[in-house]
């Protein structure tokens, strides 16, 4: 990739990424964590940590995307294909208000990691299907979740016409791979600014705005060359009054630094390509 300071469009060189994850899990499972923290007896199933992660689907999601409406910003949004089925409108506003919908697979808990090779194809497919027919967007990016992607996620994709994965921790920046004919870009998930540690450790909402700002100023003060940061919230974890005030602050603080391009995970895709 290049060396230039200034990478990114309008000669910026720190772009910043809003990822929205907008998930669910599979009929019959719940997500690993809720807000009642001590777990139940094993095989009891948490149906408070189930109606926890559904306000993503019918609440949290409309009010980020209020956020993002404010200051006109995009965000890429990372949608699990079954809320195509469950709650058709939420995945549909979000094409609607032009976020980028990006593949989340089927559910939270189905993992390419954990899937063989002809299954995790077909889940490929079944997601972009659903996903595309609803929201009336083509689906480009891909982003598995908790990030595990198989050893073969990259070409699979790649051979679908993805445009980018984000299925990797690797480095700061974006590169290209290239299976045969086909390339992808891969673009790393840094995981500095990000709403889950008010979660999983009661971190106040706030310290998220106060990590953004620490994190933008190192950037611009010590790093030479160009940088991503990647802002990512859940919309059933910062979706809510409290979280969703200071996530905006985080748009605000980004809307207005004149070094900061702000750009969906396509965008950011396009740009490496076209370099």
């Amino acid at each position: 990739m290049s060396t230039s300071n200034k990478l990114w469009p309008g000669n910026k060189r720190i772009a910043v990424i809003f990822n929205v994850c907008l998930e669910a899990w599979s009929d019959g499972k719940a997500p690993g964590i809720s807000p009642m923290g001590n777990p139940l007896p094993h095989g009891v199933l948490d149906n408070t940590a189930i109606s926890w992660a559904a306000y993503g689907a019918t609440r949290g999601i409309y009010r980020l995307m209020d956020s993002f409406a404010r200051y006109n910003v995009k965000a890429s949004v990372m949608t699990s294909a079954v809320l195509a089925e469950r709650t058709p409108a939420s995945v549909e506003a979000v094409g609607n208000a032009g976020h980028e919908i990006v593949s989340h697979s089927y559910t939270m808990d189905v993992m390419p990691a954990m899937l063989q090779e002809d299954e995790e194809r077909n889940n490929i497919k079944r997601c972009t299907d659903l996903l595309q027919n609803v929201s009336g967007k083509a689906v480009r990016g891909w982003l598995s979740p908790r990030a595990t992607p198989s050893a073969g996620s990259s070409r699979l994709l790649a051979e679908t016409g993805f445009v980018w994965h984000g299925d990797t921790l690797a480095d700061d920046l974006p590169w290209v791979e290239t299976h045969g004919a086909k390339t992808i870009v891969a673009i790393p998930l840094s995981t500095d600014v990000n709403d889950m540690p008010s979660m999983k450790y009661g971190t106040p909402p706030r310290a998220m705005l106060d990590t953004f700002e620490e994190h933008l100023n190192i950037l611009l003060k010590h790093e030479r060359g160009p940088a991503i940061i990647d802002v990512t919230t859940h919309a059933h974890i910062f979706g809510r009054p409290r979280g969703a005030y200071y996530h905006e602050k985080i748009i605000e603080a980004a809307a207005k630094s004149s070094e900061v391009w702000i750009g969906t995970r396509l965008d950011v895709a396009q740009a490496v390509l076209a370099r």
